[in-house]
């Protein structure tokens, strides 16, 4: 299945409530394909901002400040709430419908982008100063699922010499392909991706992370980037206009 990369600039999400028709940028879109029953779920991550006294006279951020962190699906909301501390809605679901009234997509695709097939074709559009787009896709055989996990590509190292390459970015909406929920939302965590190879990608996912003194000793946990796996994966970039 392929996507026509969306122009991340200017792709938003923006609210239809009368009371706060708030504009989210896009961040990434996960694409969710069940192929034992073809159904098929855009999940879209949008920027993270503070949580705020919106559109108060003064004090304007809250206290006890968190990170908010929206993810919006066909039917599902996925909230983030991350705070200095393990807070217990840390991560919470909702109707789309009910959040903003169901925001509008104002997503713009790329009117013209092309798929870089070598590494000298990555760095040449880097040195160029072309926006990139990457499609990461991953599959588990056994539960059936699949995904295209799309982003702009914000940090990328490169190396002359050898037309040497490695992503690192996010944040962005992975999904779990090892299980089959109930609901196709459930899969997803907040994640960064790296490669520098068309055949693998690794991720770190934010998972609760116990801050130690000393290896061992347990402590305090907060919500942190800690899990890493790698996964098979086909990984595809794009220069755009």
């Amino acid at each position: 299945m392929t996507m026509v990369p969306l122009d991340y600039a200017r792709s938003f999400m923006i609210g239809r409530s009368p009371l706060n028709e708030v504009r989210l940028w896009v961040e990434s879109r996960t694409r969710i394909i069940d192929e034992r029953n073809g159904v098929t779920e855009d999940y879209i991550q949008c920027a993270s901002c503070k949580s705020e006294n919106t559109f108060a006279e003064k004090d304007l951020f809250k206290e006890d400040n968190y990170d908010f962190l929206p993810v919006f699906g066909p039917e599902d909301t996925l909230i983030y709430r991350r705070k200095a501390w393990l807070n217990p809605d840390y991560r919470s679901c909702r109707k789309t419908a009910e959040t903003w009234d169901g925001p509008a997509e104002r997503f713009v695709e790329s009117t013209s982008s092309q798929e870089l097939a070598t590494a000298r074709e990555i760095l040449q559009a880097t040195y160029d100063n072309h926006p990139i787009v990457a499609q990461t896709e991953i599959w588990n055989s056994e539960t059936g699922l699949r995904a295209i996990i799309e982003y702009p590509v914000k940090s990328l190292n490169t190396i002359r010499e050898g037309d040497i390459y490695q992503i690192d970015t996010g944040p962005l909406a992975f999904p779990d392909l090892a299980q089959r929920p109930e609901k196709l939302v459930d899969l997803i965590s907040l994640a960064f991706v790296a490669f520098n190879a068309p055949g693998f990608a690794d991720f770190v996912i934010e998972v609760p992370t116990a801050i130690e003194t000393a290896p061992g000793t347990g402590g305090t946990q907060v919500y942190h980037y800690s899990r890493i796996i790698s996964l098979d994966a086909e990984n595809r970039l794009y220069a755009t206009t």
